[in-house]
């Protein structure tokens, strides 16, 4: 079983930065991809960032240049700079098993004021 909590969240004026973390458990260290996708309201979930591994990295267009995603052991980051009120929306830590079953977390809000 895979347990995934991620954190901080929170309110932020545009421009300025967070750092997301999603701490997982359970067999997740052995994760073959680890990501970040998020929800704005009235809108479908959309991708983030992936990690496979340090040379194996994606981000959408719109994030690039402003995300960063890492990870450590069974933690995965997403710094994010330079935040636009079209970031806000709840942010979800995912990570997809070699055997192909994803897991997902509960979210966490990030509210970009402008």
């Amino acid at each position: 079983q895979v347990q995934l909590v991620e954190s901080g969240g929170g309110l932020v004026q545009a421009g300025g930065s967070l750092r997301l973390s999603c701490v997982t458990s359970g067999s997740a260290f052995s994760a073959s991809v680890m990501g970040w996708y998020r929800q704005a309201p009235g809108k479908q979930r959309e991708l983030v960032a992936t990690i496979r591994s340090r040379d194996s990295i994606d981000y959408t267009d719109s994030v690039k240049g402003r995300f960063a995603i890492s990870r450590d052991k069974n933690t995965v980051y997403l710094q994010m700079n330079s935040l636009k009120p079209e970031d806000a929306a709840v942010y979800y830590c995912t990570v997809r098993m070699p055997y192909g079953t994803d897991y997902w977390g509960k979210g966490t809000l990030v509210t970009v004021s402008s």
